[in-house]
């Protein structure tokens, strides 16, 4: 698949507007996901491609995927609105797409899989998001970052890992140069990882990078603990694995 133009959903955060920079340095086209049209053109560049539309609405949306190639999401609930939010956002855009399936790159965080430690829902939605995106039959990457900005000035050095038991920090241009050069390495499809910096030089090697990570095999990432059997999810989760799947069936 040829990636050339990319939706950022959660365009005007710390994080998407890395990763609409990051997008234009590689040569795509970013498209900008925005609720608020004034204040977006207040924050990115005044000839960005604009889409509006809401993410917790999916009929709000079909301006914002016509004719896309791959999607970035980068959002997440600043008022603990998780379900609406994190999770809805990437139920709403599958909505929105219908059959078609492109490219997703999607950031979750570290954590999802330590339900029962004090983490609170918002683990519980992400991790819900990242079986949509296993389940849809897109091609996809799935980035965990670490704890943002927790970085010195000498970690250039990127660390993948699987199973979600490590720990570390990520600087925000560092997590979103990743998410879009997943979208044009071919290893990198199918697989979720940690992503940490450590101390080191950085590396523009990206197959070398994603090749080593195992692919995830059903609705886990590689190497995750084990999950609450989908029968016990609540009734809309459910509705909304079904409805992705029956895309691929």
């Amino acid at each position: 698949m040829t990636v050339s133009t990319v939706l950022v959903v959660g365009a005007t955060g710390s994080i998407g507007r890395e990763a609409m920079a990051a997008a234009t340095e590689a040569g795509l086209a970013p498209r900008a996901l925005v609720r608020d049209l004034g204040r977006a053109k207040r924050v990115l560049p005044a000839d960005t491609d604009f889409a509006v539309g809401d993410i917790t609405r999916a009929d709000t949306l079909a301006d914002a995927v016509r004719e896309v190639d791959a999607i970035i999401f980068t959002h997440g609930s600043n008022a603990g609105d998780h379900q609406r939010v994190d999770y809805g956002a990437v139920a709403n855009t599958f909505r929105a797409l219908g059959r078609r399936r492109p490219r997703i790159a999607l950031m979750s965080s570290i954590y999802v899989t330590r339900q029962g430690q004090g983490y609170g829902p918002v683990i519980d939605w992400k991790r819900r998001a990242e079986w949509l995106v296993r389940a849809s039959g897109a091609p996809y990457t799935i980035v965990r970052p670490g704890w943002f900005d927790r970085v010195g000035s000498g970690d250039g050095r990127l660390v993948l890992e699987q199973g979600d038991t490590g720990d570390g920090g990520i600087g925000r241009d560092q997590l979103a140069t990743v998410l879009v050069r997943s979208l044009l390495t071919d290893a990198a499809v199918g697989k979720t990882c940690e992503l940490f910096a450590r101390s080191g030089t950085a590396s523009s090697d990206w197959a070398a990078l994603f090749t080593p990570l195992d692919p995830d095999t059903g609705l886990d990432g590689a190497h995750d603990s084990a999950r609450v059997p989908l029968d016990a999810e609540p009734a809309g989760v459910q509705r909304d694995m079904a409805a992705v799947r029956a895309v691929t069936e």
